[in-house]
């Protein structure tokens, strides 16, 4: 990789798009076709968007933080910047993979790099029947959701859910409820990173429930299966006192 060959590409935000002008200005900009790196200028949905948009390129992505929180994101400083993307460590990350088929009939695959979740569309209870490797293990959830997530995702969502953070190189996903009424007591499941998740839908026709990917949302599905992707693959580039890794693992010691 040629650290100096960059692609700048930003957010919409007032303070995304002044990063960008600076940035050009300081270094250039060349498209991200003739690059050797992306830089996105943005917060983490930004960065988000820009791996979905480039993942054909398979170009190393730094990000760094012009939003909010910025979880994937470095800290912005664009002094020597050439120098810190030659110092950068990259970290892979593997999406997973939806495909559902909606009461229509119709299929649709997406892409998710933290997770997958199936939500109820109405003030129904949902009720979801969980297969493992072609395996039933819970023949009916009642939740108000459930999602599969990523370890990248993991301090996501499914934090919020109440599911565990996974280290980055663990090798496992985790499936979370999300305000499970019954079993009310069960919390999830580890399960090793190449299973194939298949969600059923039951009472659809009272209780119906969508499934997103990321940016990708599906409405009315009857059937949602999950597996990583086998194909697909994300270079992100991070300071190296600053890498995704040691921010997992810092976040389980947090309040």
């Amino acid at each position: 990789m040629n650290p100096e060959k960059i692609a700048f590409v930003a957010g919409r935000s007032e303070k995304a798009l002044k990063a960008l002008e600076e940035a050009t200005a300081r270094y250039g900009n060349l498209p991200p076709e003739e690059a050797d790196v992306i830089v996105a200028l943005g917060g983490d949905g930004f960065m988000h968007q820009t791996m979905h948009k480039y993942k054909n390129l398979q170009k190393p992505i730094y990000g760094m933080n012009r939003g909010t929180v910025g979880f994937l994101l470095n800290d912005y400083n664009l002094d020597d910047l050439p120098g810190r993307l030659a110092r950068a460590v990259a970290t892979t990350l593997r999406p997973l993979c939806m495909t559902s088929v909606q009461e229509s009939g119709f299929e649709t695959t997406a892409l998710a790099i933290n997770e997958v979740s199936l939500l109820r569309q109405t003030r129904q209870m949902a009720k979801i029947r969980i297969s493992i490797d072609g395996k039933v293990r819970l023949e009916e959830l009642a939740c108000d959701g459930v999602l599969v997530a990523t370890p990248a995702g993991s301090t996501a969502y499914n934090l919020s859910a109440h599911g565990p953070i996974l280290p980055l190189n663990a090798g496992v996903l985790a499936l979370t409820p999300i305000s499970a009424f019954r079993p009310r007591r069960w919390r999830g499941a580890l399960l090793p990173r190449d299973a194939v998740v298949r969600f059923e839908i039951l009472e659809n026709y009272k209780r119906p429930v969508s499934a997103v990917a990321d940016a990708t949302e599906v409405r009315d599905v009857i059937d949602v299966t999950v597996r990583e992707a086998e194909d697909v693959a994300f270079t992100i580039l991070y300071d190296p006192e600053h890498n995704l890794e040691e921010r997992i693992l810092r976040e389980q010691f947090l309040d």
